[in-house]
């Protein structure tokens, strides 16, 4: 609920229509005190106590602020969770998630995972003696081999960044259940458009939503939901006492942005998978990665529990030099650090997004230093192999 004048009219209905229809009817969409097409922003940091003895529900913003808690429904009621939260970024909502673990424990987490929660786990919680085993997630048996007497959570990515390796859901959420493990999943790539993991048993799922979510690259933002009351009643705890929360005004961006979040993503779909078989069929890529082509490993994985391939292609152009070539020449692609949004985004994981992995990590990893990460946008896709055509040839 926003709060007393923007309630949940229509909560009762939301599960039973689609996904395209749940972005725009999501429960939130319409203050019932003014009528107003668009969640309020609440900008206001404290709330005034009528009656002492019967305090308002909400009492101070970092605790709760209407304008956030309708984002943190929106996300819960399309990840099909109990509850979600909303964070300042996506490295904060998971370093929260980690938070949920003490000194001691021990995690399982996906080898190839982005950089930045990499440098969370090896620089920083290490020193608060969490353990962690990075393995290669497409083989059960070394995720099982993987298992101490203090491991307590498996963290996976899939797909993995930025080599898009795909991990079964089903089978590690079932094994980490089995083992009475908690089980968190990044599905910043795929969305709640392509993949609902917490439908899959998992039990708590991540996103960096400054990517697509946001889709517009105007917002930091991270959102964790749970997949039941008690562990989202430990986040809330975390959330609250670490004090990371997004901002009112970040809060309304995001939930402008993720109205649109099936229209865009499906026509960078179709971009992506153009791109693949583009990227595929020349002779001067040593290597391309998409879950969407026939070749990938992990497709037939990614069809039993994904609706799409999402809109993130990476490919091998053979050596560093080469690839900041490429970098130096493209004309419509952002350079930058980040993907998902409106713009097509080509990034270069040796130096941004796994820069905080060492070069001999990264080698073992896949991510060569000739490897470029290219989020597709919404330009027309001629006009973008156009350009990297050009950008390849020079």
């Amino acid at each position: 609920m926003a709060d007393s004048h923007c309630s949940q009219s229509k909560e009762q209905h939301a599960g039973q229509d689609r996904f395209a229809t749940r972005l725009i009817h999501f429960g939130n969409e319409i203050c019932q005190h003014t009528g107003a097409s668009s969640v309020p922003i609440m900008q206001a940091t404290t709330f005034h106590h009528e009656d002492i003895y019967h305090p308002p529900k909400h009492d101070y913003s970092r605790s709760g602020n209407p304008t956030r808690e309708a984002l943190e429904q929106y996300i819960a009621v399309l990840e099909g969770g109990t509850r979600g939260f909303a964070f300042a970024s996506g490295m904060a909502a998971i370093s929260a998630s980690f938070m949920l673990f003490s000194a001691g424990d021990h995690v399982i987490v996906t080898e190839d995972v982005y950089g930045g929660t990499y440098r969370l786990l090896t620089s920083i919680l290490s020193r608060f003696q969490l353990e962690v085993t990075f393995v290669d997630m497409t083989d059960l048996e070394q995720v099982k081999a993987a298992l101490r007497p203090n491991t307590k959570g498996v963290y996976i990515e899939t797909p993995s960044n930025p080599t898009l390796k795909v991990t079964d859901i089903r089978a590690v959420a079932a094994w980490a259940r089995d083992n009475g493990l908690i089980s968190l999943l990044d599905n910043t790539f795929m969305t709640p458009y392509h993949q609902r993991p917490l439908e899959l048993g998992v039990d708590i799922v991540i996103h960096s939503a400054t990517k697509f979510l946001g889709g517009h690259s105007d917002v930091l933002a991270g959102l964790v939901v749970t997949k039941d009351d008690e562990l989202g009643a430990q986040v809330k705890m975390l959330q609250n006492g670490l004090g990371t929360v997004l901002g009112v005004q970040d809060c309304w961006l995001l939930m402008r942005g993720m109205k649109t979040l099936e229209a865009r993503m499906s026509h960078s779909e179709v971009s992506a998978k153009r791109l693949a078989n583009w990227l595929q069929a020349r002779e001067d890529i040593v290597k391309v990665y998409y879950p969407g082509l026939e070749d990938h490993p992990g497709r037939d994985i990614q069809e039993s529990q994904s609706l799409g391939y999402g809109a993130v292609v990476s490919f091998d152009v053979g050596s560093g030099e080469r690839a900041k070539q490429v970098l130096n020449r493209v004309r419509l692609p952002l350079v930058a650090v980040s993907l998902g949004a409106v713009e097509s985004i080509l990034s270069y994981p040796a130096m941004m997004s796994h820069a905080a992995m060492p070069a001999s990590v990264r080698q073992e990893r896949g991510i060569t230093d000739g490897l470029l990460r290219f989020s597709v946008g919404l330009e027309h896709i001629e006009d973008l192999l156009a350009d990297l055509d050009q950008a390849l040839q020079g």
